[in-house]
């Protein structure tokens, strides 16, 4: 039965990803220097570790040609320089398929960079520029880098210009892009960048595009607040970043009151009716390269594997950025380099091995896919809900306190093996549960 499934449902509804940020991973200079270097290939040494972890998909945040951090594209068709060549990034992509990890490239589509050819036009040509409808000007203004003529940036930052995407010039191009992509590099899907300010009829041609394109091609949307569903529907995203449960994770972690996270997890997923997005799979996760690492951001790092649990335990797509997974820190406030750090190779310890548990259990139990979710016991710092989908059940437990607790609770079974260290807990008498710890409870008597 979990076979079939598995068969039948989307990749990415039971895929566990891991973010890399490239240009910080592989060691390049912040500035683009127009130096070539192969560092791209270094994500080949990798592969062991993901597959170790039991990763299926990689996540790539901008590794196409821009000016400084990536998010300011100066060609879509070019692999940056400083990180290597477009036959790099394919063999990259085919090894990584070859180990049965599916990849998907960010799409950075709201903005470009001051060096993106059409606007470089614009500045040489100004009205007589071919390219003056693609961006948001004003020729009777200036701006920030004195150009002559006004423009808009995203949110006020003048680095990235934004693009006009109801202009149909634009959007063909990008769909031009999107589809080289596709050709030459057999990617299986784009995280969009700034998703919440595309134009909502550029996201429907996106989506149709590219379900003709590639069948099982996976759109994920970038979602910070607000209403996920705006975007997250047949005929946009196929999912969105959950940055309210990644908030409510650390947030109720260090508080010591879990009923924060709960009652998302409940809001978004839980048995009635009216919560907002039963049956969807967003991106669940504790950390990226816009936020503080999980690490810096809890106030006890033993509560790591709590927080892990939650990501893997909740309704949704488990992302797990690089790094994080045997514990580095990362604060915000010095600037993004921090959260974004060069790193020679992958290091594992005893937090590693508990995520690559939780994403082999991710992996193979139907429960952890596909299930909804119900409360079973919730106080302020110990928390149990189960996941159950066609007769699979899978209770996840996590304790916060600095003892050993023993829960009481209608488990409505007798026993059940954690799937994270393969132990039998036994309900009788209560659930007895380590200092910091976390289970994965599925049930089997």
């Amino acid at each position: 039965m979990p076979d079939e499934i598995f068969k039948e449902a989307a990749w990415w509804e039971s895929a566990v990803f891991y973010q890399i940020y490239p240009l910080g991973m592989c060691g390049a200079p912040y500035e683009n220097d127009g130096v070539l270097t192969h560092r791209l290939l270094k994500v080949l040494d990798w592969i062991d570790h993901l597959k170790k972890l039991n990763v299926n998909a990689v996540y790539f945040s901008p590794l196409f040609e821009s000016d400084s951090h990536g998010y300011n594209t100066r060609d879509y068709h070019k692999v940056d320089v400083r990180l290597g060549t477009n036959d790099d990034l394919k063999t990259v992509v085919d090894e990584l398929h070859k180990a049965g990890i599916r990849v998907i490239l960010d799409g950075v589509f709201n903005h470009v960079g001051r060096g993106f050819f059409g606007f470089l036009d614009v500045k040489e040509k100004k009205w007589d520029s071919a390219y003056k409808d693609w961006f948001y000007l004003n020729f009777d203004g200036n701006s920030d880098y004195n150009d002559g003529f006004w423009y808009e940036g995203w949110e006020g930052a003048t680095d990235l210009v934004k693009l006009n995407l109801q202009n149909p010039a634009v959007s063909d191009y990008l769909m031009e892009q999107v589809k080289f992509w596709i050709d030459e590099f057999a990617i299986d899907g784009l995280r969009l960048d700034v998703a919440y300010m595309l134009d909502r009829d550029f996201l429907r041609r996106l989506r149709r595009e590219t379900s003709a394109w590639k069948k099982d091609f996976f759109l994920a949307g970038e979602m910070i607040g607000g209403d996920y569903n705006q975007i997250m529907n047949d005929e946009m995203c196929h999912s969105v970043t959950n940055y309210e449960c990644r908030k409510g994770i650390y947030s109720a972690i260090n508080s010591d009151n879990l009923f924060e996270i709960c009652h998302s997890l409940q809001r978004q997923f839980g048995p009635e009716d009216w919560c907002v997005y039963r049956g969807k799979h967003l991106i669940s996760f504790v950390d990226n390269h816009d936020v503080a690492r999980i690490a810096s951001e809890l106030n006890d790092e033993r509560n790591l594997p709590a927080a892990y649990a939650f990501v893997f335990g909740q309704p949704g797509i488990p992302m797990v950025y690089y790094g994080s997974e045997w514990g580095i820190k990362g604060e915000k406030k010095p600037g993004d380099h921090e959260l974004r750090p060069a790193i020679e190779r992958p290091e594992w310890n005893d937090l590693t091995s508990i995520i690559a548990a939780m994403a082999d259990s991710h992996r193979t139990s139907p429960a952890l896919c596909f299930g909804g979710i119900s409360m079973r016991l919730l106080e302020n710092k110990h928390c149990i809900f189960e996941r159950e989908y066609k007769g699979d059940r899978v209770m996840v437990a996590v304790n916060l306190e600095d003892c050993e607790y023993r829960a009481h609770f209608n488990a409505d079974a007798g026993r059940a093996r954690d799937l994270i260290t393969g132990e039998w807990h036994d309900f009788g008498g209560g659930l007895i549960m380590e200092p910091h710890c976390a289970y994965f409870l599925h049930v089997e008597d």
